[in-house]
């Protein structure tokens, strides 16, 4: 009897367990081939798989063409967007009609991309096109990866290639996980920021590898508790908070922490930066650890006066105020002999910023690294290389 009992348990549990089993939509069931455009089989694959529990959509081996796409939610329930192959952007911008996205996923929850697969972004083309060094009303770029609305889902081992702006954006979305991914495009590709947030929350990026032609990561406003970890960066502009203060009604800054980083032949460091003739705007809560410094310029830096290509025409003060921020355990060398720049607020100095053990050597011959202090007097702690605020300005 407790024999005949056990095994129709075990047959009733494997009942129950392939019910539970994803249902698989292959684009290739849609019409998708190789080499050929795949954008109408994607298109219905999602919406198929989105009705359904529990569902995942397949894109196998081998290289296809895809144009504009919006993944649409919510869904049925929980979502796989498995990406084996290599999906290539169209290289036209003009077939973009404007819109600022290349695949977009929007307003789901409980989506898990992966599958080692690439998102080719095609962005030669329009990096030779792209006029924002001199116009700060350029014309919008497609992002490569847009996650809009996305809650509760996961974001790992895929690959953002040579996008035409940003990599991968986050807007308005609440506990992400990014895991092993890797991003890549020339030193000289503008505003590619290979993953850029804001007005997102509950936020984690872990062991990714960005080389980019601008920031690997930069926090927008309106970002709230992000934890990055173990994430090498160049070439590309550092990690940054910011830039802030640009627009009005910004949303504050707060809970950044970013550990085990490494960064190697960067135009900037570990930086927080903001606008001068800005709105008002808070950034507070933010900390920087056991980061090292390989040939990096300006390593450490608080740029409140940050105006790219002269394209202010008020310099009056920043209005963002920014505190309670540390860097510490930062080391390796320096390409420039100022290794340490807090350039704070006339109107509102930077309040609690911490500096401790941090030991940054210049690469270059004549010296030793400096630092400057402007509108901010930090606390100190541990062994400091260069000394901290060798220059002063208040």
């Amino acid at each position: 009897m407790g024999k005949n009992l056990s095994i129709a348990t075990i047959s009733l549990l494997l009942v129950l367990a392939s019910t539970k089993a994803q249902q698989v939509f292959d684009v290739k069931s849609y019409g998708a081939q190789p080499n050929a455009d795949i954008t109408q089989a994607l298109t219905k694959a999602w919406k198929a798989a989105c009705a359904v529990a529990g569902s995942k959509v397949v894109i196998s081996a081998g290289v296809y063409k895809l144009g504009l796409v919006t993944l649409l939610g919510p869904c049925k329930g929980a979502i796989e967007f498995n990406l084996q192959g290599t999906l290539q952007a169209p290289s036209d911008v003009a077939s973009f009609n404007g819109k600022d996205g290349w695949v977009a996923f929007e307003r789901i929850d409980g989506l898990t991309v992966l599958g080692g697969g690439v998102f080719d972004g095609k962005g030669q083309q329009a990096w030779q096109k792209n006029e924002c060094a001199e116009d700060k009303n350029c014309d919008v770029l497609p992002i490569n990866i847009r996650f809009d609305y996305v809650t509760n889902s996961k974001v790992q081992d895929i690959t953002s290639k040579d996008s035409k702006y940003f990599h991968i954006n986050l807007l308005e979305c609440k506990k992400l996980q990014l895991q092993h991914v890797t991003i890549t495009a020339p030193a000289d590709s503008p505003n590619t920021d290979g993953i850029h947030m804001g007005r997102s929350s509950q936020i984690t990026i872990t062991n990714a590898t960005i080389g980019t032609g601008d920031d690997c990561i930069s926090f927008g406003d309106g970002t709230q508790d992000v934890t990055v970890n173990q994430v090498t960066c160049g070439p590309g502009h550092g990690i940054s908070v910011g830039s802030l203060g640009r627009y009005e009604n910004e949303e504050p800054v707060s809970g950044i922490r970013v550990t085990g980083a490494t960064l190697s032949n960067t135009d900037n460091g570990v930086r927080i930066k903001t606008w001068p003739a800005s709105s008002s705007g808070v950034a507070s809560d933010i900390h920087f650890e056991d980061v090292v410094m390989n040939n990096v310029a300006n390593p450490v830096i608080i740029d409140q006066n940050y105006c790219p290509n002269s394209q202010c025409s008020n310099q009056s003060p920043s209005k963002v105020k920014i505190s309670n921020v540390s860097f510490k355990k930062i080391s390796g060398t320096s390409s420039t002999k100022e290794a340490l720049n807090l350039i704070c607020s006339k109107s509102v100095p930077c309040q609690q910023v911490v500096l401790s053990d941090i030991d940054l050597a210049y690469k270059g011959g004549g010296g030793s690294t400096t630092s400057t202090c402007t509108n901010v007097q930090p606390a100190v702690s541990g062994k400091l290389n260069p000394p901290a605020c060798t220059n002063k300005h208040y």
